[in-house]
């Protein structure tokens, strides 16, 4: 397993090999952060186990050095290559990227309880995700329910949450239809994220294999969706989107496209749920001509930064974002000190972004 540490400007130092998801928890002696600059972070690292992995790694995070201390390892997961929290981080929710559970095509999703002292997870339940090979889950804003976007499956569902975290049953899946131009990676549906607004009120998943992003209407107390009025928008052909994510302001959205290695950038219309395209830029630097493929992006916690991750190129491409249109700006390519950063984490104040080099 692998996690890199940086600093906006430079990197800090890496571990091991193969890591996938990676989520930051609050601090041990201030979990909610407060108006107080936490010191420490609970960083949760996920993994496949059907490689070298063990399930479910625990560091602690010193804020002021960027140093990780591995804390313990929760074995017996297998395949939680993406984690969340709640929105009060008291439970962890992970895929299990598998895609025959209980008999059945479908992955599974689980959930574990945080101890507010250790950070050590208790394992509670699990349940089928109606979908192959989950590969990202979300928390909705009240914590009632969870999003998965299952990739084999080509779909994505939704999860109820009990008052005590555990997992409750499906209460609604959309299966995703279509193709697109890659003979390889796009002969059918893949659903590879799904996020909602600030507004809780609309739910986004990339469909890698159609070239869409499907945009539904999200009823946050029934836990269904419902196709929006506007239902998609399509990228261009073979561009693959992979992962979508909000500005803080929830004016703009950004999508990663995994087969073409490039971002858009859109405006939101926050009250209608709908999207506008208004600029595609590239991860590469010029001239580069080696394999490559994009994974994960983030904006920083204030708003004034895009990132994302390269695989191949192994490196995170940093964008300033102009707050007037949301449109980006290259600033930097810096390398990631491993090979293929799948998945990365910026922590609340800013000052440190967590590679997970698979």
């Amino acid at each position: 397993m692998s996690v890199n540490v940086s600093t906006r400007r430079q990197f800090l130092r890496g571990v091991g090999s193969g890591t996938l998801g990676l989520t930051l928890s609050g601090t041990l002696h201030s979990p909610s952060y407060g108006s107080k600059r936490p010191q420490e972070l609970l960083v949760y690292v996920g993994t496949y186990t059907t490689g070298k992995s063990e399930g479910i790694y625990l560091y602690r995070m010193s804020l002021s050095s960027g140093e990780l201390k591995h804390v313990t390892t929760i074995r017996g997961v297998v395949n939680p290559s993406f984690l969340t929290l709640d929105p009060e981080r008291r439970y962890l929710y992970a895929v299990n990227e598998v895609t025959d559970f209980a008999g059945k095509p479908s992955g599974a999703v689980s959930a574990f309880a945080i101890n507010r002292k250790t950070g050590k997870l208790q394992f509670l339940n699990q349940q089928p995700s109606l979908g192959g090979a989950p590969c990202y889950v979300t928390v909705d804003r009240t914590g009632g329910f969870l999003l998965v976007a299952n990739y084999d499956g080509g779909n994505v569902s939704v999860v109820s949450i009990e008052r005590d975290g555990r997992l409750g049953g499906v209460t609604d899946a959309d299966q995703h239809h279509g193709s697109s131009v890659d003979p390889v990676r796009q002969t059918g549906p893949h659903a590879h994220s799904i996020v909602l607004d600030q507004t809780n009120r609309y739910a986004y998943s990339c469909d890698l294999g159609t070239d869409k992003i499907m945009i539904y209407r999200f009823d946050s107390k029934k836990g269904k969706l419902t196709a929006n009025k506007q239902p998609w928008v399509q990228v261009k052909p073979g561009a693959g989107p992979r992962h979508f994510t909000f500005h803080p302001s929830g004016r703009y959205g950004y999508v990663m496209n995994e087969l073409d290695a490039t971002v858009m950038a859109f405006t939101c219309d926050s009250a209608r749920g709908t999207l506008k395209e208004t600029q595609t830029v590239h991860t590469l630097p010029e001239g580069f001509s080696g394999m490559n493929t994009t994974a994960d992006i983030h904006v920083s916690p204030f708003g004034k930064f895009l990132y994302g991750s390269n695989r191949g190129h192994n490196s995170i491409v940093v964008f300033e974002i102009k707050a007037r249109t949301g449109k980006l700006r290259f600033i930097q390519h810096a390398a990631t000190e491993g090979r293929t950063p799948r998945n990365f984490a910026i922590d609340p104040t800013g000052t440190f972004l967590l590679a997970a080099n698979q």
